[in-house]
């Protein structure tokens, strides 16, 4: 395991999980901007799974999902980070290139919460398959991202032995059991307001 370090069924079940509260409600992008913001990232079909942990009380927070297939996308089930140059559609963000997975990833982890990034290797074919599921899901409810991963990962091949809940933490703990798991760890310092590292980095874009 390598540490990279610098320096959310109901209002109780919502408080408790923790995903969707504030998400972001953006109108979706359309196909055509979609479809030329598609990003092929080279290397291995993989499928990585983020899991946002509360440092305070251990607890999961937030579950997304990243597939790179024929495109690289993060099923982001009622998520909250959000770039005006990142297209979205029924919570996929497409365009996911090396610097936006960076600035994801690292976007979530704050004086607060740590990131557990956990990747596998997948054959093509369920990357692919897995890539049609996140994209024919639709917007999640607040409160269901790990709901609506675990299901898209138990239709695939090899994964049958995640489980169905709601809790991203145990999503994370029955994914961690996968063969071939390969899991970093982003701890962070920054303000705990997310919004001021997307300004940042929106900033740094523009300015390139």
């Amino acid at each position: 395991m390598m540490l990279i370090s610098r320096g959310f069924a109901g209002l109780a079940l919502l408080a408790l999980v923790g995903c969707g509260a504030g998400a972001d409600m953006r109108p979706d992008a359309s196909p055509e901007v979609i479809s030329s913001a598609s990003y092929r990232h080279p290397g291995p079909t993989e499928l990585t799974l983020f899991t946002m942990i509360n440092n305070r009380s251990g607890a999961g927070a937030h579950t997304s999902l990243m597939i790179n297939g024929s495109q690289r996308v993060i099923f982001d089930p009622a998520g909250t980070v959000r770039l005006s140059a990142v297209p979205e559609r029924n919570d996929v963000l497409y365009g996911i290139t090396p610097g936006v997975a960076d600035f994801y990833a690292r976007a979530h982890a704050r004086e607060t919460y740590h990131v557990v990034i956990q990747t596998v290797e997948v054959s093509p074919e369920v990357a692919e398959q897995a890539l049609r599921l996140a994209i024919g899901n639709g917007p999640v409810a607040s409160a269901q991202c790990a709901l609506s991963t675990a299901a898209i990962l138990r239709k695939l091949p090899g994964f049958q032995s995640v489980g169905s809940t709601w809790f991203p933490k145990r999503l994370m703990d029955d994914f961690e059991n996968l063969p071939g798991v390969r899991t970093t760890k982003i701890f962070e310092n920054d303000s705990d307001d997310k919004s001021v590292a997307i300004a940042q980095y929106q900033q740094a874009v523009v300015g390139q």
